[in-house]
């Protein structure tokens, strides 16, 4: 019986309903005919309600289920799908309310849905997480009418279903081509200029019209009475080492994300192409302490060991130390890698503060320091300003933007790789300037 009263809801036709009926009494005293009326058409409603009940209280009426993929994608559409089947006999209405994570803030969900007798139904919705981690989902509720509409019975289903959020693995899969076809282009996404002859040595084979002649093996030419050249291939298996900063200044949030998202986010991109053109992949954070550390390796099921490591990377709201980064590296990798930085500098003195570990990160190292344009600051030094404060203000914006120009030349000026970039184009620039260097040969 308590299950019973659990699960009834009294619809806004039966109260419209209870509200005439209560209307009609109340005349019935000045009109006395009236009053037999409205006693049998109480008496037929109430007969309906009996009628609704026994229809909708059914041992087996509705089940649901909510399906969800194993894991999200941070910052993207992730798809929700939900399917109601209906064991009645005739055609009901139903409404599903679902308990979407509290992280969405979304409490006025919900979905109407008409199914035929004995059919089901079903629908999907998107959602959009900004952050990693842990998402709970609550119950699946599902509220089910006969045609006359004057109870509703509730029904639950899909308790506690949990989800993890994980970096944006549908944008490494976006740029997957990258690592395989050279001939497709994408907006964003440049050729890059092949300079230089260094590459691995593969095999020696007879000329052909074309052939670069400085390639020629002028040994083995000799020996066989034709020409023969060497023929070569892209250099393989060189370490490469996505070094994430997670201090308090990449907890900015740009478009409600994050700056240690998106390097997260473009870190697991750039690793997959790197894997994919068989360079060894590692990953390095920190801020005031060393955090996570995963040695550079080619193995395609070293992807899985990124992913669970980048998963869990929080920012520690500290002071980075790139003393400690400096030593660090300087220990751990004997071999010449190449080493993309993603940090942030919102001030020249903040740069000038790193630039000796910098420095000496570049001299062993091929050092990429990868920071970001301030994109609210220009969006406001880009609107009218209209009076003496707003004038003054995007005065101090524009210099704060000229900062960042600024900082982006005095790193380059000492050879060091530079990237000053959005944040939104962040992984389209971080591999551009990969396979950059990767076609200059220069690692």
């Amino acid at each position: 019986m308590v299950n019973f009263f659990k699960s009834l809801y009294l619809s806004q036709r039966f109260f419209y309903a209870i509200f005439i009926l209560a209307v009609g009494f109340l005349f019935s005293y000045w009109i006395e005919w009236l009053y037999p009326v409205v006693w049998l058409v109480s008496l037929f409603f109430l007969l309906l309600v009996f009628f609704d009940l026994v229809a909708l209280f059914q041992k087996s009426g509705i089940s649901a289920g909510r399906i969800l993929p194993t894991k999200f994608s941070n910052s993207d559409e992730n798809t929700v799908s939900v399917k109601v089947n209906s064991n009645f006999r005739f055609r009901v209405q139903v409404e599903v309310i679902d308990e979407i994570p509290v992280q969405f803030q979304k409490r006025d969900f919900s979905q109407s849905l008409k199914i035929p007798a004995r059919g089901s139904a079903s629908f999907n919705y998107s959602l959009h997480p900004v952050e990693r981690g842990e998402y709970f989902f609550g119950n699946l509720n599902v509220f089910a009418s006969t045609p006359l509409k004057l109870v509703k019975k509730r029904s639950t289903f899909a308790k506690a279903q949990m989800v993890k959020v994980y970096p944006s693995f549908i944008q490494m899969k976006k740029y997957d081509f990258m690592a395989i076809d050279r001939k497709i282009s994408q907006p964003g996404l440049k050729k890059i200029r092949k300079i230089g002859h260094t590459m691995e040595f593969e095999q020696i084979k007879d000329y052909v019209l074309g052939d670069d002649v400085r390639s020629i093996n002028w040994k083995a030419t000799a020996k066989q009475g034709d020409l023969m050249v060497n023929q070569y291939q892209d250099e393989r298996s060189q370490p490469v080492y996505s070094v994430i900063d997670t201090g308090r200044t990449m907890k900015m949030p740009f478009h409600n994300l994050s700056l240690l998202d998106y390097a997260i986010n473009s870190s697991l991109a750039f690793s997959n192409i790197a894997l994919k053109r068989k360079d060894k992949a590692g990953l390095i954070s920190f801020s005031n302490k060393i955090g996570k550390i995963v040695p550079g390796s080619s193995k395609r099921t070293h992807l899985n060991l990124l992913q669970e490591s980048l998963y869990n990377i929080n920012t520690r709201f500290l002071d980075s130390d790139f003393g400690l980064l400096y030593t660090h590296i300087n220990r751990r990798l004997p071999q010449r890698s190449l080493l993309l930085l993603y940090t942030n500098f919102e001030h020249l003195s903040a740069l000038h503060r790193q630039l000796p570990y910098l420095l000496a990160l570049a001299r062993k190292h091929l050092l990429v320091v990868i920071f970001f344009e301030n994109t609210e600051l220009d969006s406001f030094v880009d609107s009218e300003a209209e009076t003496i404060p707003e004038i003054f203000d995007q005065t101090i914006a524009e210099q704060f933007s000229y900062d960042k120009r600024l900082m982006a030349k005095e790193l380059q000026k000492h050879g060091i790789q530079t990237v000053l970039t959005k944040p939104e184009e962040l992984s389209v620039n971080t591999i551009n300037k990969y396979l950059e260097i990767k076609k200059r040969g220069i690692l």
